[in-house]
This record gives structure tokens, C-alpha cells and sequence, in this order.
């Protein structure tokens, strides 16, 4: 199934997608990404297993959580994150911070990737389903990102429950990717976002 960002209740339609359980790619402030909830029916609902297979990637490798307001990261953290970090959000940068003890219960993880994207369409879709929204890059692991529309469709659109469409994405450059996991502030990728 597709649909159209432009159309009025495309956040509405994205959002029953992703609680029904099932996997969507979405555009981004980034690239497009798949996205999943992170929580279904007060559980982890086990879905960024399912990205891994259709991703063909490593179960290892958490992937970004999504959330639609930076104050949403308090519910899963108790660390401080530094006004020089969080007045970067909303945009493309994501932070690792370390789980408060429950998140960590629920994930079984000590620390989680989360990011609070620019695009006010996302943050729509993410605050509809109410919780965060697995994010993760459209390709096979280890192969380039799949930024046009038609690369998609031929590679993944059996694969998936629905593609929002918001044109090509060529030359969109990667969240920058900071830890705060280890109490300082860790650049771990460079991207849209300069650290200082």
C-alpha cells in the first residue's frame, strides 16, 4: 500500500499502520526510513527484529528510536542532556542516552538511540501512536541508502505494509549520531547537525 505525504490524513493513515503492528517506510527530515512502534500493547513489540530481516542486518545493531517531542526523551532517561545538545532538537541529530531502570526493563537494554525529527509531518505520525517509532536507513545492510522512490518500490515494496511518498531524497545527508551514554558528549557520526 502506498500513500501520499501531501494528503490530509496521511499522518492519521501512517499511525493506524504502525499500531496495527506493522512496518512502514516513512519519509524523514533525513532519508526515508523504516519505522516500526517500539511498544505495542504495553511491551516492547519486537518489530526492530522484523526491520533487521527485511534489512538483512546483524539483530545487534539497535536501531533509532523516533520521538515527536524532546521533552519525550525524560520518559526514558534520567540523564541531563546538555542545552548545547538538546537545543539542536527538533532536527536531524540523534543522542544516546542512558535508559532509566524502565526502559531498561522493557527493552532489556542499557542505553537507547533517540531522535526528535524536524519534520512536523513525522512528529504528527510518532505522537499518533504514542510511543516511540523504530527509524532505521532504506537498504539491504551494507549496501548504499535507497534515496529515489522508484529504488524503493522495486526493492522493498513487497516487503513492507506501506510507503509514504514524499519524492526523491538524493544527497540528503545522515542524522549526526552524539553519546552521552559515558556522561560526556561523544560525537560518534558527523551529519546534518554540527557538535561543536
Amino acid at each position: 500500500m502506498t500513500s501520499l505525504k501531501s494528503e490530509a490524513d496521511s499522518a492519521q493513515k501512517a499511525a493506524a499502520v504502525l499500531l496495527q503492528g506493522k512496518i512502514a517506510v516513512l519519509p524523514t527530515d533525513t532519508v526515508y526510513g523504516f519505522s516500526a512502534v517500539s511498544i505495542l500493547q504495553g511491551k516492547k513489540s519486537g518489530l526492530d527484529l522484523k526491520i533487521d530481516q527485511i534489512k538483512q542486518s546483524a539483530a545487534s545493531k539497535p536501531l533509532i528510536e523516533l520521538i515527536s517531542d524532546p521533552l519525550d526523551i525524560y520518559k526514558y532517561t534520567d540523564q541531563k542532556i546538555p542545552s548545547k545538545i538538546f537545543e539542536k532538537w527538533p532536527g536531524p541529530l540523534t543522542i544516546i542516552v542512558n535508559n532509566n531502570s524502565w526502559y531498561k526493563e522493557l527493552t532489556g537494554r542499557e542505553a537507547t538511540a533517540f531522535r526528535c525529527p524536524g519534520d512536523e509531518w513525522l512528529r504528527k505520525v510518532i505522537g499518533l501512536c504514542g510511543c516511540p517509532i523504530y527509524s532505521t536507513s532504506v537498504n539491504i545492510s551494507g549496501q548504499p541508502v535507497l534515496d529515489t522512490q522508484s529504488a524503493i518500490e522495486a526493492e522493498f515494496a513487497s516487503k513492507i505494509d506501506l510507503f509514504v511518498k514524499d519524492g526523491d531524497k538524493s544527497g540528503a545527508l545522515p542524522s549526526t549520531l552524539v553519546s552521552l551514554a559515558d556522561g560526556g558528549v561523544t560525537v560518534v557520526r558527523q551529519g546534518a547537525v554540527k557538535i561543536d
